[in-house]
């Protein structure tokens, strides 16, 4: 009886492949979290780490891609609670308890993308992939978060310049907000996953209160789709 052979790593189609590296990435992420290492998710992915290499060309390559996937979903999720049909104060507190859900649900995704490992080794590029040595540490990723959090702020300005009214000055101020609130969430989010000093109820309900200032008295903008 003729076997058929698995397709070799040269054979599938590199976006195929490459979601399936990714996969084995999150895997490894779950369980180690900011340890998380090249040799840990090669050996996950069944493939050596110079092939990983090929793949994402360094840590700072597979880092990106992580979290440019897990940041298209977080994003996806905050606008669908500010799209759902409720009040603006409801709406609020939907967004900000999808991103409390979000790090609540996956600590270790989310600890790997905005905690650097401790004590980090400088690695870069395919000549590093070729030493498989056991001290390899954690993904530094500290230089890393800071262009996920913007992002993440630049789309909430977005969001917000387009819904509400806020004078000629609207798009510098809807900046100012939209980085700022993601701060808070930030911050606000690091401090609560890792003291658990009160409910995730209690917390959004707090930091509505927290900017339900200005907000509450702005109006919509005109024929926009309100906020």
């Amino acid at each position: 009886m003729e076997t058929r052979q698995q397709p070799s790593e040269r054979d599938r189609p590199a976006g195929q492949r490459r979601r399936e590296l990714l996969e084995a990435a999150d895997r490894v992420v779950l369980r180690d979290g900011p340890k998380a290492s090249m040799n840990a998710i090669a050996a996950e992915a069944g493939i050596t780490k110079p092939i990983l290499y090929r793949h994402f060309g360094d840590k700072g390559g597979l880092y990106r891609a992580l979290a440019k996937r897990h940041t298209d979903a977080l994003l996806d999720s905050l606008r669908l609670a500010l799209d759902a049909p409720a009040e603006r104060r409801e709406r609020v507190e939907a967004t900000l308890d999808t991103y409390l859900a979000a790090i609540e649900a996956r600590p270790q995704v989310y600890r790997f993308l905005m905690h650097p490992a401790e004590t980090p080794q400088p690695e870069t590029g395919a000549a590093a992939g070729a030493g498989s040595g056991s001290g390899e540490t954690g993904f530094d990723v500290g230089r890393h978060s800071a262009p996920l959090l913007r992002r993440l702020g630049e789309e909430l300005a977005k969001v917000i310049h387009d819904r509400v009214e806020l004078g000629p000055e609207g798009e510098r101020l809807a900046r100012v907000w939209g980085h700022g609130i993601v701060g808070m969430m930030h911050a606000a989010g690091d401090w609560w996953l890792g003291d658990r000093p009160c409910s995730r109820a209690e917390l959004v309900r707090c930091l509505a209160d927290l900017l339900w200032g200005r907000l509450a008295a702005v109006s919509d903008k005109a024929g926009g789709p309100g906020f």
